[in-house]
């Protein structure tokens, strides 16, 4: 198995889309009353839809052209089958020491935030995204870009005297809300740039061989990287007051992508072989059912608690996915 030198810049590109996706959800920033869009059932769905796709090119196709590029590289047909499996589980593997690498850059398991959850982790930053929405719709915050509710300031320095002292300590209330904010949303950041770099090597090297593949796989990421975007931009411009500074820490958390794309064509272009395809193959099937089953569909579940739509968004990914491999082969 080869690959055609023509499809590097449409790899390129279709990787640097599905990163840039992540702008799409930080556009919020500029029009806060979009995140009335963002219900959880959409988020569910669509989280449910990427699971579905991913886990299905996965198996059926990613796996399988590890396993043909191991029988092209001149391996039995036995020996190319453990080859794959054993890139498979490495990839699974590697996803496991990326998320306990993210684990320790949001705080570590031993503090009391960290007892719960990933998935419980991003509802939170959910409703914070939500609940910062409806106040920034608020001519107040727009008037001073402080986090502190109109209300709530209202209420305190309703009480009797000493109303400088009260004034005082909203000042530090704001200020140190805003920090807070402000962390949360560069750690998110983080986070997902971590998570992110994986997705791009894992659509770059399916777009490399075959660019419809790769095309249907990019937009599968992009649709969960909307969501991802808002829950980066929408606490930073709340504690800055900043709209493009916001914005643009979303775009970078999604430009870990392309760096992964342009890091996978250097390895390919120097060292390239059909051992070298196979391995990666292995390895970003792996990475991407984890990205799955640990990541898409446990948060797409808390998202919705009666699985109303996430089975079947899962379900329907997985359709349009078999449809579009089977048009390919007509």
């Amino acid at each position: 198995m080869s690959y055609d030198k023509e499809n590097v810049v449409p790899a390129l590109l279709l990787v640097l889309g599905a990163g840039l996706s992540t702008g799409i959800g930080a556009a919020v920033v500029f029009i806060p009353s979009l995140v009335k869009l963002a219900s959880r059932r959409v988020l569910a769905a669509s989280l449910g839809f990427s699971a579905g796709v991913m886990t299905y090119v996965s198996f059926v196709e990613i796996f399988f052209k590890s396993n043909l590029s191991f029988v092209e590289a001149g391996h039995s047909d036995e020996r190319a089958y453990i080859f794959a499996t054993l890139c498979f589980f490495s990839g699974i593997l590697t996803m496991l020491g990326l998320n306990a690498l993210v684990d320790c850059i949001l705080g570590g398991k031993g503090q009391k935030k960290s007892t719960r959850s990933s998935s419980d982790g991003e509802l939170d930053q959910f409703a914070d995204v939500q609940r910062m929405a409806n106040e920034i719709e608020d001519p107040a915050f727009e008037a001073t870009g402080e986090a502190v509710p109109v209300e709530e300031g209202e209420k305190k320095s309703s009480v009797g005297g000493g109303k400088e002292e009260v004034v005082d300590e909203e000042n530090v209330a704001a200020v140190e809300e805003n920090q807070r904010l402000h962390k949360m949303g560069l750690n998110t950041a983080i986070a997902i740039g971590l998570h992110n770099f994986p997705e791009g090597l894992a659509t770059f090297v399916a777009a490399l061989q075959d660019p419809k593949v790769g095309a249907i796989l990019a937009v599968a990421i992009a649709i969960h990287n909307i969501p991802e975007g808002l829950c980066v931009a929408l606490p930073i411009y709340y504690a800055s007051g900043s709209r493009v500074k916001g914005f643009l820490w979303a775009l970078l958390s999604g430009a870990s992508e392309f760096v992964a794309a342009l890091l996978g064509w250097a390895i390919l272009a120097s060292v390239f072989s059909e051992n070298t395809y196979a391995i990666l193959f292995g390895l970003v099937a792996g990475m991407m059912i984890m990205i799955s089953i640990k990541e898409l569909l446990p948060t797409a579940h808390i998202y919705d608690e009666k699985d109303t739509v996430v089975t079947y968004s899962f379900i329907v990914g997985m359709i349009v996915m078999a449809l579009s491999l089977c048009l390919f082969q007509a």
